[in-house]
Order: C-alpha cells, then sequence, then structure tokens
C-alpha cells in the first residue's frame, strides 16, 4: 500500500510542477489551484506512506519519480531541451529509483 501512496505523491507532484509553470505565465485561480493543490496533495500522500515504508526510500523514490516526470513533461510540452546529457542524466535518475524501490 505504501509504493501506492508514493505513487500518488509523484503524480501529484507533476500536477504540482505543471501549475507552478503555469502559474509563472499567468496568474489565474486555476493555475494557483494547481500549484498549491499538487503540492499540497503530494505532501498528504507522501506523509501517508510513511506508515508503510522506510522515510529514506520512500522520499528518495517519490522525488526520483517526480522529478523525471516533470523533466519529461517540460522536454514535450513547454519545449525544454532535449540534449543527450538531459537525456543520459535522466536515465541515471530511473535506474536509481528503480534500484531502490528493488532492494526495499
Amino acid at each position: 500500500m505504501g509504493w501506492v501512496y508514493v505513487s500518488f505523491a509523484a503524480i501529484l507532484e507533476l500536477v504540482g510542477v505543471i501549475g507552478l509553470n503555469k502559474f509563472s505565465e499567468r496568474k489565474t485561480f486555476f493555475h494557483t489551484l494547481l500549484f498549491f493543490g499538487g503540492f499540497g496533495g503530494a505532501f498528504l500522500f507522501l506523509y501517508t506512506s510513511f506508515n508503510y515504508l522506510q522515510v529514506s526510500v520512500a522520499y528518495a523514490v517519490w522525488i526520483g519519480i517526480g522529478t523525471a516526470a516533470a523533466v519529461i513533461v517540460n522536454m514535450i510540452f513547454f519545449n525544454e531541451s532535449k540534449s543527450l546529457g538531459r537525456i543520459i542524466s535522466l536515465i541515471i535518475i530511473i535506474i536509481g529509483v528503480t534500484g531502490l524501490k528493488a532492494v526495499s
């Protein structure tokens, strides 16, 4: 059950990142709701996952998934750089997060 909570937290973190990106472009109520609601929900689910998983592992996996997802979304939808260095770094993050989940 803890991994389900971490997954929801990562998805909501991505919502918060998208909301932050949109909020920085145009300050509307909806963008504010995405920003604060996404991050607020992410912290709530992450905190709940601590009842089932070690804090260090849950937090590291949450950060890794959220970071990788944010980079991918920003590359696809917000036209950020798709350089080879960024892609290799992204692959390293994914390998590290997968490794942490596999050994816990």
